[in-house]
């Protein structure tokens, strides 16, 4: 045996030869922690048992997939879980990860499936109250605490389950590693183990993982490298949507989400999200303009609200909810220099009802009229719709997927969408379409 002594970050897992005040690589300071390795002398050069192997002879395996009854859940996946995989699993602190494990579990146990859940952070009495309030009481479902990974990895051995759940994988921890469990070496080392159970033993391994308050995955970057899946589980803990988004997926497509609704008895799929998002709507209100998003290949439709009101202090307020900041304050830009909007003595405040995060830039008319509305006192109609990016000229750019957006639309009854001339469809039935060119064209039309 020898000891290799080193020193790690604990944000990014950069390896370097000595302490220094600031990792070279993420250049984050005071995150340099010391670590030794204990490992065994093995051989300079090994014999390999495999070889290199031409790409024609190579056979193609069809993955077996596992279809439960949350659609919602298989199609992120890709259309179900697939045999033998590593799952990740990340979300804030009361979202409902170890909620949605439980009910995982259960389809799994449904379809047959021995199921093993490694409660780790909660004890048997904990994790079985929770299972009785979302009528968990299946017989292939075996609870475990436990954070020794060698008692876990012995269980496993003996149990011989179909399914692995780890609760999470920042509490599991290996002796011989002179480190805290949650340390970036730990977490490194313990996802290296799971995938090795997943793939040799061909056991469904999910494994839960906590973020830090930038909303990244805890642990060294090497551990999205190390599994197949990673999921978002996002959502404001105070109110009830929740939204599951594949950041990476070797099964499926990556631009899927699901959307569920965390009630009494558990979490609910949500078959029609922009009635979730719009049943609350005031309509003829002031500041308030519906756009069609995308969110996968799913078009929802939801509320940009704005609010401009005279500031009682020197330095104005500029606050965003669920849009980009950076974004607003360049909307904002345009508005005053383009369409003659000032708003250096005003505080502006914009929001995205219902608690979602809207990334793509085709929501850039929208939060421009809805602001506009509040400044000039007038309302949109409310049976429109608007859709398009905004460049620094106040010209309106084209946005993909224009007709699963407008036929979203269709479906909820508006009667008028608001689109770049150059994003013009075919006929779109009984939608009224009107193509503009310029910020301030729409504005003219939307709020004459």
């Amino acid at each position: 045996m020898k000891q290799k002594e080193s020193w790690v970050c604990s944000e990014c897992g950069h390896d370097q030869a000595k302490w220094s005040g600031s990792c070279s690589a993420c250049k984050r300071w005071n995150t340099i922690e010391k670590f030794i390795e204990v490992a065994e002398l093995r051989p300079r050069f090994m014999k390999a048992k495999t070889r290199p192997m031409p790409l024609k002879e190579i056979v193609l395996d069809k993955f077996d997939k596992i279809q439960t009854e949350l659609k919602e859940f298989d199609r992120v996946l890709g259309g179900g879980i697939v045999q033998g995989s590593l799952n990740l699993i990340g979300g804030d602190p009361g979202v409902g990860k170890s909620t949605l494990m439980l009910m995982i579990a259960k389809e799994l146990c449904k379809s047959g499936k021995k199921v093993l859940y490694v409660c780790g952070e909660e004890s048997l009495e904990q994790t079985k109250n929770r299972a009785d309030r979302l009528s968990v009481a299946e017989d292939q479902l075996y609870l475990y605490c436990e954070t020794l990974f060698s008692n876990i990895k012995a269980q496993v051995e003996e149990l011989q389950p179909d399914a692995l759940i780890i609760d999470s994988i920042q509490i599991v921890y290996k002796p011989e590693i002179a480190s805290l469990p949650g340390s970036v070496i730990q977490v490194k080392e313990i996802a290296m183990e799971c995938m090795h159970i997943a793939k040799q033993m061909g056991i469904t391994s999910f494994v839960i993982g906590h973020v830090t308050k930038s909303g990244d995955l805890a642990g060294p970057r090497v551990l999205e490298h190390i599994v197949d899946v990673v999921l978002d589980f996002e959502g404001d803990p105070d109110l009830g949507l929740r939204i599951l988004r594949a950041r990476k997926n070797r099964f499926g497509p990556t631009d899927e989400v699901a959307m569920f609704q965390m009630g009494e008895k558990g979490l609910e799929e949500v078959a029609n999200p922009s009635q979730i998002f719009l049943k609350e709507r005031v309509k003829e209100a002031t500041g308030s303009c519906i756009v069609p998003t995308m969110e996968g290949t799913r078009a929802i439709l939801i509320e940009i609200q704005a609010l401009v009101a005279a500031s009682a202090f020197s330095t104005c307020a500029r606050r965003a909810s669920g849009i980009d900041p950076n974004r607003l304050a360049l909307l904002l830009a345009v508005l005053e220099k383009r369409v003659g909007h000032h708003f250096h003595h005003l505080d502006v405040f914009v929001s995205v009802a219902g608690g979602l995060r809207i990334r793509e830039p085709a929501i850039d008319l929208a939060i421009a009229l809805a602001i506009a509305s509040s400044f000039s006192n007038r309302p949109i109609d409310p049976h429109t719709i608007v859709l398009g990016e905004i460049g620094l000229g106040g010209e309106l750019r084209s946005v993909p997927r224009v007709e699963s957006r407008i036929k979203e639309a269709k479906h909820m009854g508006f009667k008028r969408c608001i689109l770049p001339k150059k994003s013009l469809p075919k006929e779109m039935g009984a939608l009224e379409l009107v193509g503009v060119e310029r910020l301030e064209e729409a504005i003219e039309i939307i709020l004459k």
